[in-house]
C-alpha cells in the first residue's frame, strides 16, 4: 500500500519504494520527525548496540578496475600508495590494535580485481591466525569465484564484503570494466557457502534519490546482514575529484531512509564520515545506524577512534 511521508514514521509496516521515496521529499523540521522513527526503529530491531569493525589496506594501489571515485585505479593519477600484499606481522599489529579499542570484526582489504592464487593462500593463513586472537575476520577481495570464497571460509572467514556500489542503472557510469551484475554474482556465491555478507556502497558519486533507494531494495533483495554506507570524498586525480561532497543533513537523511527499508540488517557508516558529517557525527545513530567502522578508511584519515567510543558512550549505546 502506498504511504505517505508522515504515514511511514508512524507506523511498523514495511515500506515499498514508492514509500521510501516519499521520505526523501521531508524537509526543514520534518527530517528530525524522520530521524526519530529511523531511531525507533533501530532499538525495536536492532536494540542500542553497536557493532565495530576495522579494515587494513592489506595491498594498495595498481588495481586496474576504472571505478571513477577510487584513488587506487591505475586509471586515475591520485598520489594513493602503491604496495604489495602486508606480511602477517603488519596485519596483526593493525587487528590487535583494534580488539584494544572493542573491535571484533577485522577486514583484510586488497585493491585488484581478485588475489592471485599464491596471494589467496596468504591471505587465507592471515585469517586463521586472526581467527586464533579470538577476532571474527572479514575480507575485501574483489570478484571471488565459489571455490576461492570456499578456501576462504574454511581457514575461517565470517564475513564477505562485497560493495553494489550504487543502483544497476547508475552503475555503468561510475565503473566500465565490470558489471553489476559481476558484484551480484560474487554476492550469491558467499550467500551460498553460508558466510555473512556486508554489501552497499558510496553515496554522492551524482546518483538520483531514486538510484539509492533502487540499491536499497536490491540489498535486501540479495539478503545481505551489513549494508555499509560511505559518503563520497572527492580525491584529486580521479574523474570526480571536483565533485562536491554531500551536505551533512543529506547524508543523515540517507541512513534514515535505508534504516527504515531495512529495518533488521546492520547500518554501519563507514568511510567519508568525518569530511561529510562533521560536528553532526553522533547524529548517525540518532537517524537509525547500529554499526561504525572505526579508525582509518582505505586511502583517507577516520576519526581518532578515542572519540567515537566516547560518543558512542555518551549517546548511553552499548558496544
Amino acid at each position: 500500500m502506498l504511504q505517505t511521508a508522515p504515514q511511514v514514521i508512524n507506523s511498523d509496516h514495511e515500506i515499498d519504494k514508492h514509500s521510501a521515496l516519499a521520505l526523501t521529499e521531508l524537509k526543514g523540521a520534518d527530517i528530525f520527525e524522520l530521524f526519530a522513527s529511523a531511531s525507533r526503529v533501530r532499538e525495536k530491531s536492532r536494540g542500542n548496540k553497536v557493532d565495530l569493525c576495522s579494515i587494513i589496506n592489506a595491498k594498495s594501489g595498481a588495481c586496474p578496475e576504472d571505478c571513477s571515485f577510487c584513488a587506487q585505479s591505475a586509471h586515475n593519477r591520485s598520489d594513493a600508495n602503491v604496495y604489495q600484499l602486508l606480511d602477517k606481522d603488519n596485519i596483526l599489529e593493525a587487528a590487535l590494535s583494534a580488539k584494544d579499542h572493542g573491535v571484533r570484526r577485522f577486514c583484510i582489504v586488497t585493491s585488484g580485481r581478485k588475489p592471485s592464487i599464491r596471494e589467496l593462500d596468504t591471505i587465507c593463513d592471515y585469517i586463521s591466525e586472526l581467527r586464533r586472537h579470538d577476532l571474527l575476520p572479514c575480507a575485501t577481495l574483489g570478484m571471488l569465484d565459489l571455490e576461492q570464497l570456499k578456501q576462504l571460509k574454511e581457514s575461517g572467514l565470517n564475513r564477505y564484503h562485497h560493495n553494489l556500489e550504487t543502483s544497476e542503472a547508475f552503475f555503468s557510469e561510475i565503473c566500465t570494466t565490470h558489471t553489476y551484475k559481476d558484484k551480484i554474482k560474487t554476492i550469491e556465491a558467499a550467500r551460498s557457502l553460508g558466510l555473512s555478507v556486508c554489501s552497499g556502497g558510496i553515496f554522492g558519486l551524482g546518483e538520483s534519490w531514486e538510484d539509492r533507494i533502487e540499491m536499497a531494495f536490491a540489498l535486501k533483495n540479495a539478503g545481505v546482514d551489513s549494508v555499509p554506507i560511505n559518503f563520497f570524498t572527492p580525491i584529486k586525480g580521479t574523474p570526480l575529484g571536483e565533485r562536491e561532497a554531500l551536505s551533512p543533513m543529506e547524508a543523515l537523511k540517507i541512513i534514515a531512509v535505508y534504516r527504515h527499508i531495512l529495518p533488521d540488517r546492520e547500518i554501519r557508516i563507514c568511510g567519508g564520515r568525518p569530511g561529510t558529517l562533521r560536528d553532526l557525527n553522533s547524529h548517525i545513530f540518532l537517524a537509525g545506524a547500529d554499526g561504525l567502522l572505526l579508525g582509518n578508511y582505505l586511502t583517507t584519515q577516520g576519526r581518532n577512534p578515542e572519540d567515537d567510543l566516547h560518543m558512542i558512550k555518551d549517546l548511553g549505546l552499548e558496544i
